[in-house]
């Protein structure tokens, strides 16, 4: 079974490795609802207990497809879901964190879960427009009510995660970090640590980079989200292609798969961080949960870090518009 890690100082306590059911519900290609509850159902037998969704993801069809999954199981899992963007017509328009629209997801999301409580409810997106005091405190009321149990913010920046903790306690921020993005070392993970905050990396195996499962964006189907990725486009997938080959060279001299070695270089970061790798295979998801128990010393460490320093990625993560969204 997979070991437990605690985001946060309130008493969060998940498995130590996630699932990210996003992909579940199109995002990266065709779904499956028979397969997608069948890997559910295998997580949490693994003791895969921590379950990442979102209202925006389908939008609306992955936090159903959680909820008919986990008839029978509610009370197996951590279930971690999040609001903050303004959907119309099944598409995103702008974020939204108004008070009122918060409640109102947190309600809509419940029922399409089919429970009576979130466990962790994240704002997905920073919203200039509303302070975010006010988002902390809207949420510190939803856990008064018991909608809600813990508190947490994805893609905040250091100044937005000290202001928002100050009103309620944020237990964990879920922003992209892997051995391919290093974005969080300089600020983020230094003020997560004074804080006593929990970090959720999505994304963890570099989007298939690190596991040397990517393909260049134009052979992708439409709709899939990587078709838009810079990274997979152009003289950029060239060079990323090259650089992640650095990594599985030393995952083949220490006989691990290549995304393990980088699940097992994030969980030897610090015990306050849990990587939600998401997938819809039993098979992937099995070697991910294997990577709980891979060692590695302070040697294999430093030569993941020479390997694949932060400079070694070609391209930005997102397109314009998606990176207008973080919060840096």
């Amino acid at each position: 079974m997979i070991p437990k890690r605690k985001l946060g100082s309130q008493g969060l306590e998940v498995s130590a490795i996630g699932l990210g059911c996003m992909g579940m519900s199109q995002s990266y290609g065709p779904a499956n609802e028979q397969e997608s509850i069948a890997v559910i159902h295998r997580a949490i037998a693994e003791g895969c207990t921590f379950l990442d969704t979102a209202e925006v993801y389908g939008p609306f069809a992955n936090e159903e497809l959680l909820g008919r999954a986990l008839q029978g199981k509610r009370d197996q899992v951590t279930i971690a879901t999040k609001f903050g963007f303004h959907i119309e017509g099944g598409k995103i328009n702008g974020t939204n964190s108004q008070p009122a629209h918060i409640r109102a997801v947190v309600d809509a999301s419940l029922k399409r879960l089919q429970t009576d409580h979130i466990d962790l409810l994240y704002q997905h997106r920073v919203d200039k427009a509303v302070p975010i005091e006010d988002v902390a405190g809207t949420v510190g009321d939803l856990v008064k009510a018991g909608k809600v149990r813990y508190f947490g913010l994805s893609e905040a920046g250091a100044k937005t995660i000290r202001r928002a903790h100050k009103v309620h306690q944020v237990s964990a921020l879920q922003s992209e970090y892997s051995l391919w993005e290093r974005n969080l070392e300089a600020e983020i993970i230094p003020t997560l640590k004074e804080l006593g905050i929990g970090l959720v990396p999505f994304s963890p195996l570099g989007r298939g980079f690190l596991t040397g499962t990517a393909q260049r964006a134009e052979s992708y189907a439409e709709g899939d989200f990587r078709r838009g990725d810079p990274r997979f486009q152009g003289a950029n997938f060239d060079a990323n292609m090259a650089a992640a080959k650095l990594v599985q060279h030393l995952a083949t001299a220490k006989g691990v798969k290549p995304g393990q070695l980088a699940l097992a270089w994030l969980l030897a970061k610090g015990d306050f961080i849990v990587p939600i790798p998401g997938t819809k295979r039993e098979r992937y998801l099995l070697e991910n949960i294997a990577a709980a128990s891979i060692r590695l010393d302070a040697s294999d460490l430093a030569a993941l870090d020479r390997a694949l320093s932060p400079d070694a990625v070609s391209g930005p993560r997102y397109g314009e518009m998606h990176m207008s969204m973080v919060d840096r």
